[in-house]
Parts: C-alpha cells; structure tokens; sequence
C-alpha cells in the first residue's frame, strides 16, 4: 500500500505573515495566502482521512505547521511517519525565487515561500529519522492542488475545472480541462489581479476579517440594492471581452509596507465607498448596498471568465474549488446559467482542502495504471476523528451534566419530540466533518419554522450577527418538493443556494433567507442513518421532512471536534440537549 500525506498552510514562516489592522487585530495574511492549515492522507484506494488543524488546536483558520492533523490522519491508517512514501505540500514557490530577489525580498522567501521550509518544519515537527530514508517532500502548485482535489472527487470522466480564490503563488482564477490524461490549463487570470481579493478588501472594509468573514458579506448582499453602486465596483473589477479581468485595486500599493498591509488599497477604496465601517457600528443601508454591488460584480465576473471559455474543448461537467467556490450564491449563478449539466463543488472548497489535493495529485501522478482512475464521487466528507461510546461517557462523567444511555428508536424519537417543542439540539456522532460545513456530526439541529427561531440560533446560541442564514438540511426523498432542484444528489454538501418553493417558503422561515434561497443539504439514508432517522422522525411529528442545521461551535471558535470540546461548547452556550453517539444530554 503507497500512502501519500498531503499538508496545507505555512506552518512556522507565519510570524512573517502576520499583519495587524486597526479593529481587527493580527489576523489578516499577507497576499492571502498561509491559512486554513490541514493534513490528508491518501492511497491507491481512495481517501483515508483528513482534517484542519484548527479542530485540535482550537484556534479557527490557523496556517500553523499541522503537526495534530497528521498524527490523526497517520493514527486513523493506523501507520507511522516511515510508512508514508511522499509528503506533498499545497504551494510551490520554487519557480518564483528571481521575482523575490527583484522585489528585494529575498530574506522573505527564505523564511516563508521557499520549498525548504515546509520540509524544516516538517521535520522539526516529527524528526527526520521517524521517516522512511527514500521520503519525498514534494511542492504542488497551488491552483493544480485545488484542481486535483475537485476533479479526483467529482466521480466525472471528464470536467472543466474552475479554481477561483485570493491567490494562489500569483494567480487567482484558473480554467482546466480534466480528462484522462489529468489536468490541463486552457485560461488563467494572473498576478495579483484578483476577485478573490478585492471580495476580501471589501470585506474588510465592511468592519470584517479579511479571509474569515466573506460569508458574512454574502449573507449580507441580498438586504441590499444592487444596482446603486454598481458604476464603482465595475472601475474596482474591469471586464474584459475575453472573459480575463483586471483588479487596479490591488496593484496599487508600492512599497513593502504598502504591500503588506493593502494600505493605499484600502484608502482607494475609502475614496471611492466611503469612510470603512468600524467593526462595533451599526449596518447602514450603505453598506448592505456595498456588499449587494460586490456580490453582482462577483458572479458576473465569474460566470463571465466560464462563459469566454466555451467552445469545443469545452466539458458537460463543470467542478469547483478555492476560497472563491465557498460563496454558494456565485455557485447557483453558475448552474443558472446553463453552460454546464452537472457541477461539483468540492465539500473543501479553500485551502484545507488543497491538502487532499496535493496528496491527490502525488498519487495519480505515480500511478502505474494508464491514464487517471476515475475515483468515485465523495459524498459527505466524514474524513475527521470519531469517538468511542467509551471515550464519551467518561468524558461526561467529569462534568455534573445530566445524561442516559438510549436505544436508537428512544433516543430518535426523543430527540424528535425536543426539536418540535421549540428545542435546540446538538448532534455529535460519527467522524468529524472535512471543510468549513457540518453536516450532521458535529451539528447544532432546530425547528425550521419560524423567523424567531433564526433570531434564538443567531443571538442567544451562535451570539453572532442576526443577518446571518442558516441552513436547511432535507430529506433525499423530499428535496425536490421543497426546493427547485432537478438531482438531489447534487446538493449533498450545503455549499450552493438554491430557491425554495413558493409554498414552502412561508412554513420555512427559519432557513429561508430574504432573498427566498436557502443552502440546503440534502440528507440521504445510506450516507449518515441517524441523522436521516432523526429528521424522517420529526418529519412523522410535523410533517416537515426538514431541520434547521449550523455547526456545533460558538463564535469566533473552529466546530468542535472531541466530546471535550462538544461538552465545553454545550456549557457555554445556549443549547436544550444533546446527543452523542446512544447518549442524551439534558440541559
């Protein structure tokens, strides 16, 4: 058996990252490159395991080295650091070296980008003789690892691949054509020209965290007016007929300290939309109008750069990845549009998931098979840890929670009962989640219904911004009755909108948002039985086939990951009860 270990983020070169920004503190990257450190690991027969470090360690959207991951993901194969036959890490800098000595930054590419690095910390992390004598630590392009993590989880023979995101060396939105032969680039916008960017300036101009928040903003665009500012963004983002587009937004900081920090970008934009909000005022009318004019620019921008690229070569299939493919509205514009009858959008769609994709790529690549495998299409990535019924109860037995054992039928059923009467459960069960969604694991589940049970989850259990959507997660058997799909099993990872059905909207209003989408997860049986079990035996109870699903974590913290961090969230906030695994916690 080969096993490849994939690795994302920038691990110890992070000090030099760091920037620091009035309201917002020390938490925007430089270039934007650097966060969402993960580790995945993979063979011949698919996907083993995989999981952010951020879960472990706690500290959401960490670059650090992912030292945690990669013990779990080696623990869950049940292997050491010498069974692993290649690592491969999700940024290869090598080819830009003469670029850094013109910049005079070379200094900054020795300790940061150069391909060096990530073996030292690699190695400092887990010694060099833990690992086989033949071990390979090899770079992957950015945008190729994006690709590959698509593509080789998408089940097509054949896809056109979109990678669209901040940046990735210097490049921010990529067009490949996936077929037998692997991937092949047909179109890319370059250098620091980018949406992704200009997405998250705004963001950050809005009073959020660049590269934290942009859901945020997406949530916010549909309470505002698109069309008022529209003459600004499209001098922010110009168009051009070949589908490319340029961002003189972001070219125009000059010095390294300009650059480092966005500024004359930031005063460009103050100029042109006003002063920024700080994070702590009020949401003007303004600025929901600032964020409805960046997400038309966005899809338009997008669907604009796919729509330039079709011609012969062109596939039916289209997949998705990169920071970029994590804003499920651009995903519905794309699918509206028609270019394509079937899409993907890869569950890790930023870059954790290039860690699967560096290690996807090593693996096909090294094949001795001709051509590429067709791997089949992942359904819901349960890639992280689960928990023994062991583990669990003596975790609650520390605390002075109440708390029984159940038999399934008892335990769905009074889990069912709660979630009509107005309760708010958490479900923790199974492997952990990969990517940003929870999808029925590590879950907070309540009552669809109601506009004020959207009010309870935002302020009282997730203490977040009241704009916020939440997620519907639906039965297979009933999604296209609620919702205007034609293939339920092409919406299994809540990570596109998609319109609810007229009559559905008014006994959904706790996740149907103002706009009438929702992001919805369709739940199939074979996938995840007692999440299935759960929803069906409310749907017997109110005959809604449907449950109000967020993630299980509080604001500002990762989703948990062991029961420890499930019974800390639960104490701290909000929540009526909670299973985990055959048990039922009470408040």
């Amino acid at each position: 058996m080969r096993y490849v270990l994939g690795i994302s983020g920038l691990g110890q070169s992070q000090p030099y990252m760091r920037q620091s920004f009035p309201g917002l503190g020390e938490r925007v990257y430089r270039l934007a490159q650097g966060a969402d450190s993960a580790a995945a690991l993979v063979t011949e027969d698919g996907i083993v395991a995989a999981a952010a470090e951020e879960r472990f360690v706690r500290r959401k959207g960490t670059g650090e080295f992912p030292r945690a991951a990669i013990e779990y993901v080696l623990g869950a194969a049940g292997i050491s650091p010498r069974d692993v036959s290649a690592v491969a890490h999700n940024f290869d800098f090598g080819r830009y070296q003469t670029y850094f000595e013109s910049e005079g930054a070379i200094g900054e590419y020795q300790n940061v980008y150069a391909p060096e690095v990530i073996q030292r910390d690699l190695f400092a992390a887990f010694p060099r003789d833990l690992w086989s004598d033949d071990l390979k630590v090899i770079p992957i392009l950015h945008h190729q690892a994006h690709a590959a993590s698509a593509l080789h989880c998408s089940g097509f023979g054949s896809a056109d691949v979109l990678v669209a995101d901040g940046i990735g060396e210097f490049e921010s939105t990529s067009l490949y054509t996936g077929g037998s032969q692997g991937l092949r680039l047909r179109g890319q916008v370059g250098g620091l020209h980018s949406i992704g960017l200009v997405y998250g300036l705004v963001t950050m101009h809005l009073g959020f965290w660049m590269n934290f928040d942009e859901y945020k903003v997406m949530g916010l665009a549909p309470y505002g007016d698109r069309r008022r500012l529209r003459s600004a963004f499209d001098a922010l983002v110009v168009r051009q007929h070949d589908g490319r587009y340029t961002t003189p937004l972001t070219y125009l900081n000059e010095t390294p300290q300009e650059r480092a920090t966005y500024q004359r970008s930031r005063e460009h934009l103050a100029s042109v939309l006003g002063p920024p909000r700080e994070p702590d005022a009020s949401i003007e009318q303004h600025h929901l109008d600032i964020a409805a004019a960046l997400q038309a620019v966005t899809e338009e921008t997008i669907v604009g750069f796919l729509a330039a690229h079709q011609d012969e070569q062109s596939s039916e299939n289209l997949c998705l990845a990169g920071g970029v493919a994590l804003n499920c509205v651009v995903n519905q514009a794309i699918r509206k549009s028609g270019m394509y009858r079937r899409q993907f959008v890869q569950p890790a769609a930023g870059d954790d998931g290039t860690a699967l994709g560096a290690a996807l790529t090593v693996i096909e690549e090294g094949t001795e098979a001709p051509g590429r495998r067709i791997r089949p299409r992942i359904g819901p990535p349960y890639l992280g840890p689960a928990f023994t019924s062991e583990r669990i109860q003596a975790t609650l037995e520390r605390t002075d929670l109440r708390w029984r054992r159940c038999e399934p039928d008892d335990l769905v059923g009074e889990a069912a009962a709660l979630l009509n009467d107005g309760k708010v459960v958490a479900l923790f069960q199974g492997r952990m989640e990969y990517g940003p969604r929870a999808l029925g694991n590590r879950s907070i589940l309540a009552d669809p219904r109601t506009v004020e049970m959207r009010d309870r989850i935002n302020s009282m259990v997730k203490q977040r911004e009241e704009f916020r959507p939440l997620a519907p997660a639906v039965l297979h058997e009933y999604a296209e009755q609620c919702f205007e799909i034609d293939d339920p099993d092409e919406y299994l990872w809540m990570i596109e909108t998609v319109d609810v059905r007229a009559a559905w909207r008014p006994r959904l209003g706790a996740v149907t948002h103002v706009d009438g989408t929702a992001r919805i997860q369709v739940v199939r049986r074979e996938d995840n039985e007692l999440y299935w079990r759960l929803i069906d035996a409310f749907r017997a109870i109110t005959d809604i086939p449907i449950l109000l699903n967020t993630s299980f974590n509080s604001r500002g913290e990762p989703i948990v990951c062991s029961p420890e961090d499930a019974v800390a969230t639960f104490s701290r906030i909000d929540i009526d009860a909670m299973v985990m695994g055959d048990v039922l916690v009470l408040r």
